[in-house]
């Protein structure tokens, strides 16, 4: 995956999206086609992906309105047909239509403890490499003036960053029993959205809670300021959402399971997932994982077994697209200074080849 950098000052949802969308108009149309094929191959039709995504941005509309409004002009700018960016928007709750439950993606850890010391997180991001060539890190200014760092995929509104007030997130996919075609909030919306009101993670708490969800997530969120609480998973789901809190020593990891009591009862991953797996790895590394040094959390996150290690995905060409995987990218999240530091890769690639600051 080639990662591409770009910065915009405006405060005007409108104008952002019409930058975004004319600036990278070849790479979010290609997006576009790889999703809307990959839709087709894992069983769902064109119609009900044009109309989750319609419906996902009616109801986006009436959550976020800003928001909605940046996606219309990203598709204006980029000439795509506004349904089909939606429906990339929405790519979470079309997903969960799916006739199977998909492989699971992504192994997070944050370390905040109580004190001064600011977090130390990392987190894989694991997706299918025929359908994200290309990935953006993305600057935005919101409408009170706060700055925002992202990561995310071509023409979607958000996905992994951190603001300026110090509130950072990592984003996990997850899977219920109650996952449905109702078109909820987009979940990579209400990521946006934390990430550019939120100066707390009880107000991202709060935010994530005021949207309906028609498809199950987990983001991380965690704070720079020394505060109670200053890290928690929230998993939605269209059941409730559950916050899950650090343990004693302020350690917080997630992979693709849920980890609240009730929601475990309607887990719907794949017999085949590797989650439990990662989690089991990424839970014996964590003595290893409190360095301020990005690159020796990525070594100690991989442990003795480097790139051989259950949290390192490696694509099987011999497979079909839609059954690869690939650890695309490496971050962190630096919230004393909202820096995100990255490298397309796993773990193990970064540990060796060292990583980029933006």
């Amino acid at each position: 995956m080639n990662v591409h950098c770009f910065v915009t000052d405006t405060r005007n949802p409108q104008i952002r999206g019409q930058q975004i969308g004319t600036t990278w108009a070849a790479q979010i149309r290609q997006t576009v086609e790889l999703y809307l094929d990959f839709f087709n191959q894992v069983g769902v039709p064109q119609a009900q992906v044009q109309a989750i995504g319609e419906a996902s941005l009616q109801t986006l509309q009436s959550w976020c309105p800003s928001l909605a409004e940046e996606i219309v002009a990203t598709a204006e700018g980029a000439g795509v047909p506004l349904w089909q960016l939606a429906s990339l928007n929405a790519r979470t709750e079309i997903l969960a239509v799916m006739p199977a439950s998909t492989e699971g993606e992504c192994s997070t850890s944050v370390f905040a403890p109580n004190g001064a010391r600011a977090p130390r997180t990392i987190q894989t991001w694991d997706w299918h490499d025929s359908l994200v060539p290309n990935g953006l890190i993305l600057q935005l200014t919101t409408a009170k003036g706060m700055t925002v760092k992202l990561f995310t995929e071509f023409g979607m509104l958000g996905k992994i960053g951190v603001n300026s007030a110090g509130l950072g997130l990592h984003f996990n996919i997850l899977h219920h029993a109650s996952d449905n075609g109702s078109a909820g909030v987009p979940v990579h919306a209400i990521a946006r959205r934390i990430l550019e009101e939120a100066s707390s993670v009880e107000e991202a708490i709060a935010l994530a809670r005021s949207a309906r969800v028609s498809a199950s997530t987990v983001l991380t969120v965690f704070s720079r300021e020394d505060s109670t609480p200053r890290a928690v998973s929230i998993e939605m789901s269209p059941v409730f959402t559950a916050v899950v809190r650090p343990d004693a020593e302020g350690w917080i990891t997630h992979t693709n399971h849920f980890l609240d009591p009730e929601l475990s009862l309607g887990e719907r991953t794949p017999d085949a997932s590797t989650t439990y797996a990662r989690f089991d790895h990424v839970n014996a590394a964590l003595q290893n994982m409190a360095s301020g040094n990005l690159s020796r959390r990525a070594e100690a996150m991989c442990g003795e077994a480097g790139e051989d290690a259950p949290i390192c995905f490696h694509p099987d060409l011999s497979m079909p697209a839609t059954e690869r995987w690939e650890t695309l990218l490496t971050i962190g999240i630096d919230t004393e200074n909202s820096v995100l530091e990255y490298a397309a890769g796993n773990p193990a690639q970064l540990a060796r080849n060292g990583h980029l600051r933006f």
